[in-house]
């Protein structure tokens, strides 16, 4: 990236403040990316562990395929989802607060002893499901952010506090022998004024 500059004092000031902002901001943004980093995979974590436990809930329960056949799934639905939002390191990420079944009447003479035991396996399912679903957001969310922010923190590292020290070395050395010119010229004027 090059910096627009001008070969004089002033511009000499802007740059070395900005360069001072930079060189203040870098340790926060990089302590920001590393928290990110450490949600994003707790996260991540967070919703293989339900994945996890919804298909050991699933395994738990094959030796009765045959009966789900059995199994009305528009007694259970998912009603409501409750969410929230909380903010980890500037991020706004969702918090579950509870998910609402729906549950419509059937009578428990008509059908199979089981069936309490199958309702109650569909909403262990379902919220599991959701669980899942609302962590695998979180960390899409706080992986993006931290996208960003490691591309800040190279930017930062890599270009833009390189190219103002440059910068700023370029017009300090412009300065200079602008300065020994000016000394240089004043002796030889001496010279000849003396002569």
């Amino acid at each position: 990236m090059a910096i627009k500059f001008q070969y004089n004092k002033t511009s000499l000031g802007d740059l070395d403040r900005q360069l001072k902002v930079r060189r203040r901001a870098l340790p926060t943004i990089k302590s920001k990316e590393s928290a990110l980093r450490v949600e994003v995979k707790r996260a991540k974590t967070r919703s293989e562990d339900f994945i996890r436990e919804l298909d050991l809930l699933r395994a738990r329960y094959d030796y009765m395929v045959g009966l789900w056949t059995e199994f009305d799934p528009s007694i259970v639905s998912i009603g409501d989802v409750r969410l929230s939002e909380t903010k980890i390191a500037g991020v706004r990420v969702p918090v579950l607060d509870g998910v609402e079944f729906v549950e419509r009447e059937w009578d428990a003479f008509s059908r199979p002893a089981w069936f309490g035991q199958g309702v109650e396996i569909v909403r262990a399912i379902g919220r599991l499901m959701v669980e899942s679903e609302v962590y695998g957001r979180r960390a899409e969310l706080l992986d993006r952010a931290r996208r960003k922010t490691t591309q800040k923190v190279n930017l930062y590292e890599k270009v833009q506090i390189p190219g103002y020290e440059e910068a700023i070395l370029k017009i300090k050395r412009f300065l200079e022998d602008e300065e020994n010119l000016s000394k240089s010229s004043q002796k030889i004027v001496r010279k000849r004024t003396k002569n």
